[in-house]
């Protein structure tokens, strides 16, 4: 396998952990990036970036990185809230009336963000197209009852807290989301990907799919057995209704629409970028007391959905002891997505860390390829 790309000298070694990858852990095509105190340590990428072989995965190639997306919207909405636009402590319904239906009146964007809203599936079976369909769904979102009482207990949304958060913010903006993430985001950073995968800065996009060998897990992932032992409980319900969440993800109406919670399309050196500049002492994107306000721990529970503890900020999860979810250091805040892909920020080191995969793991957070980069990179450190 040859492997393109950059490592500053002293961490040549980051070459042969990315390398083992495709060579042990079943890679075929992703990219790796470290951006630290504005200086790039490593940008590396290798294989193909279509299921046939013939299309070279490059440093702008966009991957699919699912619920590593939720990071990206995290920040936008922190943005608004920087811009005296949001108040995260005021009910959604201040700002969206209409989502204060259903039981939902006292719930705060604060809530959203860390996963305490109890808005985690649609409760009634929906229409395979509806998540295609931006104004559709949030309609639908804003009249969907809470599974609990909100605030009472966490439980992770896997694809609502797109369409929630990213509605409150469009409501309390007034912008689209669209338009806050090009020129709040991108533009700034000069980002190649985005939420979806067209209009962006770069047209290259890789299609994902299975290992063709499953990766041995870090922990016991409960999410597929519950799924099988309850169709209609708030596990199986979060992630299948409707099917397309799970299955429409190399296609056009996938690719074209506005998913927020899961289809953003970015390089690993987009998430290493975003990651960096919250890293740093004087970051771009956020003031600084703020990154430092809003990454604090906000809920850590056993999650109702994901069953495992987790700890969350404001839309970032929390570095943990746990290999999986060990961001660098203890102050640590990122997102793993779906299959394996991860941005992560650790102000310790100031460094932003980017690692994005056209094959999926089953693992429920950081698999043995991302821990394997990490671990080499902080022995070099």
């Amino acid at each position: 396998m040859d492997i393109e790309g950059y490592c500053a000298p002293g961490f040549e070694a980051l070459y042969d952990a990315f390398a083992s990858n495709f060579r042990d852990h079943g890679d075929v095509g992703a990219s790796f990036c470290v951006v630290q105190r504005g200086e790039t340590i490593a940008s590396l990428w290798a294989g193909s970036a279509d299921r046939d072989g013939t299309r070279a995965f490059q440093e702008d190639t966009l991957a699919n990185v699912f619920s590593s997306s939720k990071g990206v919207l995290a920040l936008i909405a922190l943005q608004q809230v920087a811009a005296g636009k949001l108040d995260l402590d005021l009910p959604v319904a201040h700002y969206w009336p209409e989502f204060g239906a259903a039981g939902k009146r006292d719930i705060t964007g604060r809530q959203l963000l860390c996963h305490r809203s109890g808005v985690i599936a649609f409760r009634e079976k929906v229409a395979d197209n509806l998540i295609y369909d931006w104004d559709d769904a949030l309609e639908k979102v804003a009249s969907t009852e809470p599974w609990w009482t909100p605030g009472s207990r966490q439980g992770y949304a896997p694809f609502l807290y797109g369409w929630t958060l990213g509605g409150l913010i469009e409501k309390a903006s007034g912008q689209s989301l669209m338009s806050l993430y090009r020129t709040d985001v991108a533009a700034p950073l000069e980002l190649d990907g985005g939420f979806g995968a067209v209009g962006h800065r770069s047209s290259n996009i890789a299609d994902v799919g299975p290992l063709k060998k499953p990766l041995p897990e870090l922990r016991d992932n409960a999410i597929g057995r519950s799924i099988k032992e309850d169709r209609q409980g708030p596990v199986a319900t979060a992630f299948t209704n409707p099917v397309t969440l799970m299955m429409g993800t190399n296609g056009e109406l996938w690719r074209n629409a506005l998913i927020p919670a899961a289809n953003g399309h970015f390089s690993a050196r987009d998430l290493a970028a975003i990651y960096a500049d919250l890293a740093s002492e004087e970051p771009r994107l956020l003031p600084a007391d703020l990154v430092g306000a809003s990454t604090e721990e906000q809920s850590r529970a056993q999650d109702t959905i994901l069953q495992a503890e987790v700890a969350f900020a404001c839309g970032f999860i929390k570095s943990a002891e746990a290999q999986d979810l060990y961001f660098g250091s203890p102050k640590g805040f990122g997102h793993p997505g779906a299959g394996g892909s991860i941005g992560f920020a650790d102000p310790q080191a100031e460094l932003g860390f980017g690692y994005v995969t056209s094959r999926m793991g089953q693992s429920l957070f950081m698999d043995q390829r991302a821990v394997g980069l990490m671990t080499c990179l902080y022995r070099l450190l």
